[in-house]
C-alpha cells in the first residue's frame, strides 16, 4: 500500500478544511513547496494535491503552485478540484502531472469521465465523495441522487480504474477511517482504491493496510503530528 501525504492548497497556501466546510479552515503553511520537500524526506514516493478553490468554483487557480510541486520534487503527484473539462485535464497532463482526478464531472458527466479515460488511461482517477453512502459534488456542498456503489461501479464499467473514496463524515475529524467502506468497496470492485478521510493514527494505517487496497491519504494527522510520514511509508509496505 503506498501512502498519499496531501497537501490542499487555497490561494497558493497548504491548508485543510474540517469535514469539508470553508468556514472552518486552518492554514497549516504559506510555502506548500516545503511541505512536499519534507514528504519527499520522509520517504514518501507519492504527493496527493487538492485545488479547493478549484472543488468549489470548478476553476483552476493553483495550477502554477502545482506544477512547481511536480517540478521542485519529482513525487508521483495526483491532483483533483475543478477538473471539469478535457482542456484542464490537458494542461495537467500537459504539464507533467501524473494522475488527474474527477470529481463533481464524473458525476454530472460521465461520458467526460469514460473520454478522459479513453484519452489517457491510467492517468485518469476519479474521486468519490461519500455523504450518508450517497455521492457529494461541488466541494461536499451538494448530494446526488447517486448511491456511492452505484457510481463505482459504473466509473470501472466505463475504463476508470483508480478510485479516491472519502467519507466526508471523517475527514479532518481525526477519529478514525471507515475500515467497513473500503472492506465493501475492496469486494465489489476491481479498481485501485485510494482511501481518504479520517486516517488519524498508525493504527488506521495498519488497518487499512491489512485490506490490500492501493493506498491510503494522510492529510490533517500530520500536520497535527498524529502521523510520522516516515512511519506510515514503513507501516503500509
Amino acid at each position: 500500500m503506498f501512502i498519499f501525504p496531501a497537501i490542499d492548497l487555497y490561494e497558493g497556501k497548504a491548508v485543510r478544511l474540517y469535514k469539508g466546510d470553508y468556514a472552518q479552515m486552518t492554514v497549516y503553511s504559506e510555502n506548500p513547496i516545503e511541505v512536499a520537500r519534507d514528504f519527499k524526506k520522509s520517504g514518501a514516493k507519492h504527493l496527493h494535491i487538492v485545488d479547493l478553490e478549484g472543488a468549489r468554483d470548478g476553476t483552476t487557480p493553483n495550477i502554477e503552485t502545482v506544477c512547481a510541486l511536480k517540478a521542485n520534487t519529482s513525487l508521483f503527484c495526483e491532483i483533483g478540484g475543478g477538473v471539469r473539462s478535457m482542456d484542464v485535464v490537458d494542461r495537467y497532463i500537459g504539464a507533467g502531472v501524473d494522475r488527474v482526478i474527477l470529481g463533481t464531472a464524473a458525476v454530472t458527466n460521465p461520458k467526460f469521465a469514460e473520454e478522459a479515460a479513453k484519452k489517457y488511461g491510467s492517468k485518469i482517477a476519479v474521486g468519490v465523495d461519500i455523504k450518508d453512502g450517497y455521492v457529494a459534488v461541488k466541494g461536499w456542498t451538494e448530494k446526488s441522487e447517486e448511491t456511492a456503489i452505484e457510481f463505482c461501479k459504473k466509473m470501472q464499467s466505463i475504463g476508470i480504474g483508480t478510485l479516491i473514496c472519502t467519507d466526508i463524515s471523517k475527514d479532518g475529524a481525526m477519529q478514525g477511517t471507515n475500515i467497513e467502506l473500503y472492506k465493501t468497496l475492496s469486494k465489489e470492485l476491481k479498481m485501485q482504491i485510494i482511501a481518504s478521510g479520517g486516517v488519524s493514527s498508525i493504527d488506521d494505517v495498519k488497518a487499512l493496510r491489512t485490506l490490500e487496497i492501493y493506498g491510503a491519504i494522510v492529510g490533517k494527522a500530520y500536520y497535527t503530528g498524529a502521523i510520522s510520514i516516515a512511519e506510515a511509508v514503513e507501516v503500509a509496505k
